[in-house]
């Protein structure tokens, strides 16, 4: 049976399956609700606890994206006489919002886990962007929780219907909502995915309005809330760490720093739910191996042309694509292998130039 208390933490008959391996080894079930550094926070049905990963655990992890974050349930060893809690697994997700680690490495980071759903908070001021939301919606279809994207300052906003049908054709599909966060207007827009249990997970660029949308929705000023720049609309982080946020309506809301990139990092099936649209125009095609460039019968480039495509939204879908392959290559070493030889192979060709006639 689940207490009431884990319950209300969305601990379910599912997440009991997978701790019952566990249960008389003398852990707990907890979720971890918040990271510093290299101690993390568990709420356990008894409590909170800090608590840091056994070097067995840290061993056996292939990277850092095994090793529990925010979101998390664990099984946890409780704190005995002058020792600290210790985390001995972590239990299957549900759902993983992952990008690629930031700097030059090939790395995964998992920023939430466990999450219901994802608002993807933008900002009708100066961060208005469609195309930044397009990057974000193939992480968050990725990650298996639904997306929804949170238009917020419709307050700054002089045109709000154009701004909202933008990000609309860019978010097939999408549930798109517009608030006010600071002067809390429209807010309630968002009650139908705060469900009592649900875990919901904030994420956006630095200047969007996430901390003051927080405080909105805990009806009291917990986080820290700065103006952003007036040159160009951004503002500093004012969350510095991932934290679950219980709200009064029962709901658990993860707030995340701002983001300042968003890198891919997904096997391809994120992209092809964020444009779908275009995979019907690719399947629309008369040739099967169309390059959507110049080929006749091409859908996409007929699409373009009748103003049913937005070029720049094709543009965007062959970049992220190019990322993603950039990718690939990176991490499996015979593609890595390949493409090398694929491109020494052009540059050879270059090299030597067109054969003389006659030669």
């Amino acid at each position: 049976m689940t207490g009431p208390g884990l319950r209300e933490l969305g601990f379910d008959d599912g997440f009991a399956e997978s701790f019952a391996p566990f249960a008389a080894e003398g852990v707990v079930p907890g979720r971890v609700v918040a990271g510093h550094s290299r101690v993390l926070r568990v709420r356990t049905e008894d409590g909170e606890a800090l608590a840091n990963v056994t070097g067995r655990l840290r061993h056996e992890a292939r990277g850092a994206a095994d090793l529990p974050t925010v979101g998390d349930w664990v099984a946890l060893r409780p704190a005995g006489a002058g020792r600290r809690a210790v985390i001995e697994a972590v239990l299957p997700r549900r759902t993983a919002f992952v990008r690629r680690a930031p700097g030059d490495r090939s790395v995964a980071q998992v920023l939430a886990a466990n999450v219901d759903t994802v608002f993807l908070v933008m900002g009708l001021d100066g961060d208005f962007n469609p195309r930044r939301i397009e990057r974000a919606l193939v992480l968050a279809w990725e990650s298996g929780a639904l997306p929804v994207v949170v238009l917020n300052k419709t307050d700054l906003c002089e045109d709000l219907a154009a701004r909202r049908a933008e990000i609309e054709s860019v978010a097939p599909g999408v549930p798109v909502v517009a608030i006010a966060a600071r002067p809390g207007e429209g807010l309630e827009a968002l009650t139908s995915w705060l469900a009592p249990g649900r875990t919901v997970a904030l994420l956006g660029s630095s200047g969007v309005g996430k901390s003051t949308l927080v405080n909105r929705l805990l009806g009291r000023d917990k986080q820290k809330t700065r103006e952003v720049r007036a040159a160009d609309q951004r503002g500093r982080h004012t969350t510095t760490h991932r934290e679950l946020i219980g709200l009064p309506g029962g709901a658990l809301l993860l707030d995340t720093p701002g983001l300042r990139e968003i890198q891919l990092w997904s096997d391809g099936a994120g992209l092809d739910a964020a444009f779908a649209d275009l995979g019907e125009l690719f399947t629309s095609c008369r040739f099967t191996d169309c390059s959507h460039t110049t080929e006749p019968g091409c859908a996409v480039g007929a699409a373009v042309e009748d103003g049913r495509l937005d070029p720049a939204r094709l543009e965007s879908f062959r970049k992220l694509q190019a990322e993603l392959r950039a990718l690939e290559i990176r991490e499996d070493p015979l593609k890595r292998r390949e493409e090398r030889s694929r491109w020494k192979a052009i540059h050879k060709s270059m090299r030597h130039g067109p054969s003389k006639p006659g030669r």
